[in-house]
């Protein structure tokens, strides 16, 4: 042993005496000089809390010398070395040059940062002494016990401050942050949506992009749950892309997607919420959620409870033209809604290693809704010589129930390589409802006398909805400037209903029961689609493609129980390109374009042949002869963020579909023999095609420190070629939809959101599920309306409608915990759901208003502490990786 410390020690004295030979005044600080010569240095040591003397893992240990740069010839710093402690909160950094002057820096999550200087002091002296190993010990350096001092204030900001902007924006999709959104605090995601750009909601709660239907997804996947089930307060953040590559679904046409992202925290430590509300119609609302993570376990759950009560304001007006007469009538209702929904989620993650992790959760939604109303009809005919003036009222009463029950397993395992990824996931979603109506039907002469016999109606329906989807998804970056990734979906849908009319006709006199009828409807259907993609991309310098292909089939199988119908249909397999060419002109600025093929399948409602006849002025029968609609997309982007305060997003789109899916009306044989007029029908055809060109322009402003201005503007033109629909014409129309969103932070912790949109006249919605067509869209769990209603398609229009929705909110208590907010939605009363729809046999015309001026008291506590020991080796990846680059750059 003695030998070999003297042979080291030889060779250490000759190394450091060439080396110094060749260092020309004293230069040996800090350059390398003979090579690697001198990399025999290493330092050591551990990393303790100063308060409580154990270990701190995962800090961050870098080594930095001051180093000439030979390109711009002047110094700066470089890290020469790093690493991050090891549980016992050791670390060692080893070949380190011994003549280097050096800056050790110290960092951790929830601590003080430390900057010291070391270097390697060689005892010179103990050569001439002949103490060798005094010099050998000198180059093998422990740097001891580093206390690091814990930062309370950085602590505090972990735990309760974000500062996500309210609208964050890229060329393929817009991120909507909905914890900063103020008017949705204690609403559902509807109102959530009234304020996200290029998204336009109606009174009832449906939503367009671009003036057609998007898909709704809940963290990337389909759902069963309807927006109005979903409260804003479980929601991070909403994803709005507009033209989806081919890893997306094509099913569902080209309205793009909106993916609802749920709030999930993955801090160490334990976080939450707890939330209560109160409306102006004394409804209250409660809420809450946890996030706990500890070592390899990340438990999260959420609930909410929510009491509601909706009022309506309805106009209707329509006149029909039959064979010997015409018929105008002018209805007045006033709907109103009352009960409740809750919601509850739960589920956890388990950290298996640092490469593979296991999701499992689930949710729970429940709620009931009754509606009561009361109907006046002004009625008159008029004949070739007479005419007769009639009035009729209608009360009615109903109930409605449903539940959702959801379940995701998940899993992802990330490889050594960076990007590097495999995912796969089994969701499935149980809904149920039923519903029952009462309906009580009066008609009286001009005198106000009874006329007729008094019609009750008893209505009473339900159906259950189970979704099962698979996934699997592989992404590998073959290098850094590409990447390919492919993937397998099947979806699989189990839909059954069942349907009761009960019709009594009774004598005013005595209340005896004349006659009565009862049609009755079940039936169910199953579809299943299958679908694999891949995509390729690659950057070339400034230049950055993608190329994706989609494959995609489905069958569909349906029965109509009551009369033993079965119908089915199997769309073959179906290919879908799309392809996205982005330029990176300056580093803030880029050009996209891109380009996809979308497919919508007609759904069991619009195929199903039963004849509704809930309304007999609206007879609604499906069209099981219709096909698929096939959209092609386009789009050309250009984003520039100027500063940090000002940027904006400019896109030219272009939507094309042939085969269109749209409603429209005709006059047929009433199905009811008593009644020798014909009857209006309502269903769905496929039109020719239609055209959409547009300009859309998202503009993100922070004038000053306390105003921020979020404006988004859509203006576009939609041409329908219905002409090969009896009764429909070629339409065309230019309109345009602007949305602004306000936000103000003032002194002493207020702050102001004020929020408005306008919607000029427009067609309606493609492809939209829109209400009216017998009952099965519009309001959801908070509708309500008259009967006789129609619905315009490729025969009618929305008329121009605008409103404004404004907040304001109060933080307090330590670290700004709690808040308090005030939110009233259209406050200017202007918020009007007009309609018009006109053809040879009818003009038709609505006007809705829904909650207008409805304020809202939210509180809102935030609590958690972050456990510093909890933090794992991943939350110091970014650090890390710079690091690496750093030390990649030092022979720059």
């Amino acid at each position: 042993m003695n030998f070999f410390r003297i042979c080291l020690s030889l060779v250490l004295i000759s190394l450091t005496t060439s080396a110094l030979a060749q260092m020309p005044g004293g230069a040996g600080r800090g350059q390398m000089g003979g090579g690697q010569n001198m990399n025999l240095g290493h330092f050591y040591g551990k990393i303790i809390d100063s308060t409580t003397n154990k270990p701190v893992d995962a800090a961050s240990v870098q080594l930095i010398q001051n180093k000439l740069d030979t390109m711009t010839k002047k110094r700066r710093d470089v890290v020469v070395s790093g690493m991050l402690t090891t549980k016992k909160g050791e670390f060692s950094l080893e070949n380190l040059n011994i003549m280097a002057q050096y800056k050790l820096k110290i960092t951790a999550i929830g601590y003080k940062t430390i900057e010291r200087k070391v270097a390697f002091s060689l005892n010179m002296s103990g050569m001439k002494n002949g103490d060798m190993s005094g010099m050998l010990n000198s180059v093998d350096k422990d740097l001891g016990n580093i206390k690091l001092d814990v930062d309370a204030l950085q602590l505090q900001n972990v735990t309760v401050v974000s500062n996500k902007p309210l609208l964050t924006m890229s060329i393929d999709r817009k991120v909507f942050n909905v914890e900063k959104n103020l008017t949705s605090v204690g609403g559902t995601a509807v109102d959530v949506m009234k304020n996200v750009p290029s998204v336009n909601v109606d009174i009832d709660g449906n939503v367009t992009m671009r003036n057609a239907a998007p898909q709704i997804f809940v963290d990337g996947r389909p759902t069963t749950m309807t927006l109005d089930q979903i409260p804003a307060d479980a929601i991070a953040s909403v994803e709005l892309i507009t033209n989806p590559s081919a890893k997306y679904d094509a099913s569902g046409g080209g309205a793009g997607i909106l993916n609802i992202v749920l709030k999930k925290n993955r801090k160490a430590g334990y976080n939450g919420n707890i939330r209560a509300s109160i409306d102006s119609r004394g409804r209250p609302g409660f809420g809450g959620d946890i996030n706990v993570k500890q070592e390899k376990v990340n438990f999260f759950a959420a609930g909410m409870l929510g009491i509601r009560k909706s009022k309506s304001d309805v106009t209707t007006e329509r006149t029909d033209f039959f064979t010997n007469n015409t018929a105008h009538s002018l209805q007045m209702n006033n709907p109103v809604n009352k009960g409740f929904f809750a919601f509850g989620r739960i589920g956890m993650d388990y950290f298996l290693n640092n490469r593979n992790t296991f999701t499992i959760g689930g949710n729970v939604v429940r709620g009931q809704f009754k509606t009561n109303d009361f109907l006046n009809s002004i009625n008159d005919t008029t004949y070739s010589s007479s005419s007769v003036h009639e009035t009729a009222t209608r009360a009615s009463n109903s109930v409605g129930n449903f539940r959702n029950y959801g379940s995701t397993f998940s899993y992802k395992h990330n490889y050594a390589k960076a990007g590097k990824e495999l995912t796969a996931d089994v969701n499935f979603n149980y809904s149920k409802n039923d519903n029952e109506s009462d309906n009580d039907q009066k008609q009286y002469t001009a005198a106000s006398n009874l006329k007729g016999l008094n019609l009750f109606q008893n209505t009473t329906g339900g159906g259950t909805t189970k979704f099962l989807t698979i996934q699997t998804d592989y992404s590998n970056p073959i290098t850094e400037k590409m990447k390919i990734e492919f993937g397998a979906r099947a979806s699989f849908r189990d839909f059954t209903s069942f349907n009761t009319i009960t019709n009594i006709y009774k004598d005013y006199t005595n209340g005896q029961i004349l006659f009565g009828s009862n049609t009755i409807s079940n039936y169910k259907f199953t579809d299943a689609v299958y679908a694999g993609y891949t995509t390729f991309s690659q950057q070339l310098n400034k230049f950055t493609y993608q190329l994706g292909l989609r494959l995609e089939s489905s069958e569909y199988n349906g029965n109509l129980i009551t009369k033993n119908q079965k119908f089915s249909n199997s769309y073959p397999f179906s290919l879908f390109p799309s392809a996205f060419f982005t330029y990176k002109l300056t580093d803030k600025q880029d050009m996209q374009l891109n380009y996809s093929r979308k497919i919508n399948r007609p759904n069991f409602f619009q195929l199903i042949p039963f004849v509704d006849v809930t309304d007999p002025l609206n007879i609604s029968k499906g069209n099981p002869d219709l096909i698929p609609e096939f959209t092609n997309l386009a789009e050309l982007s250009y984003q520039n963020q100027l500063s940090n305060k000002h940027s904006f997003l400019t896109t030219l789109y272009f939507r094309n579909t042939n085969d269109l899916i749209t409603r429209y009306q005709y006059r047929d044989a009433n199905p009811n023999p008593a009644i020798s007029d014909s009857a209006t029908f309502n269903t769905y055809a496929n039109a020719n095609s239609s055209f959409t060109y547009g300009l859309e322009l998202t503009v993100r402003d922070k004038f000053i420190s306390w105003w921020d201005l979020s404006t988004n503007l859509n203006l576009y033109k939609t041409q329908l070629k219905a002409g090969n629909i009896p009764g429909s014409t070629n339409q065309s129309q230019v309109s345009w939809f602007a949305k602004i969103n306000n936000s103000f932070k003032l002194p002493k912790n207020y702050s102001i959101q004020l929020s408005g949109d306008y919607q000029a006249k427009t067609l309606v919605p493609a492809s939209s599920s829109g209400g009216g067509m017998g009952g099965r869209g519009g309001g959801g769990m908070m509708g309500g309306g008259g009967f006789g209603q129609a619905s315009p398609g490729a025969q009618g229009y929305i008329k121009p409608n605008y409103g404004v929705d404004i907040a304001i909110k109060k933080d307090f208590m330590k670290n700004n915990a709690a808040s308090l907010t005030l939110q009233m939605s259209d406050v200017f009363r202007t918020k009007l759901s007009a309609t018009h729809a006109e053809s040879s046999f009818l003009i038709y015309d609505s006007e809705r208003r829904r909650d207008p001026q409805v304020a809202r008291l939210s509180f809102n506590w935030r609590f958690g502490k972050v456990d510093v020991s909890l933090f794992k080796r991943k939350n110091m990846k970014g650090e890390m990786d710079s690091m690496q680059n750093a030390q990649q750059g030092m022979g720059n």
